[in-house]
């Protein structure tokens, strides 16, 4: 189909949208769409614009739901076809790669961490000298709470 010269398909009652895959025909130097009930938006692309020089909108006339260049109708803005060819070319975010990436970053992070603990002897003996103080303060605060709370309200 990459070799198709010319192509007239005008006054076959054809409804929907012009497929993406047209202006992908490189070789094509006549197209005929007129007459049909095609809608949404023409495909951009150079092969289309570059066919009839002379009036590209011809090729499309009596397709009253076709809209944005080379017809003079503007495309409005929640048209899902408009977009078409924008969004192709955008990523889309992709939960799986998302959380592969996340749960990765997890694993690699720990084990970093305990890699440093187990070969850093310094490390280790400052990680949990920290870790018993922060036990020992929880601690502490919370018998004097305990304490405070039982002497204002005369629990035993």
């Amino acid at each position: 189909m990459q070799s198709l010269v010319s192509l007239d398909l005008s006054q076959n009652k054809l409804s929907g949208e012009i497929p993406s895959g047209m202006s992908n025909l490189t070789s094509l130097s006549y197209l005929n769409l007129s007459y049909n009930s095609l809608s949404g938006r023409i495909p951009s692309g150079r092969q289309l614009d570059t066919l009839n020089s002379e009036n590209p909108s011809l090729m499309y006339i009596g397709n009253s739901g076709l809209c944005g260049p080379p017809v003079h109708k503007n495309c409005s803005g929640n048209d899902p076809s408009i977009h078409g060819d924008l969004e192709s070319s955008k990523q889309e975010f992709e939960p799986l790669t998302f959380y592969f990436g996340l749960v990765l970053g997890f694993v690699v992070g720990l084990w970093m961490v305990f890699c440093a603990l187990l070969f850093k002897k310094t490390w280790r003996i400052a990680y949990f000298w920290l870790f018993d103080e922060v036990y020992n303060r929880v601690y502490v605060f919370e018998v004097v709470k305990w304490a405070s709370f039982t002497k204002n309200t005369d629990i035993e």
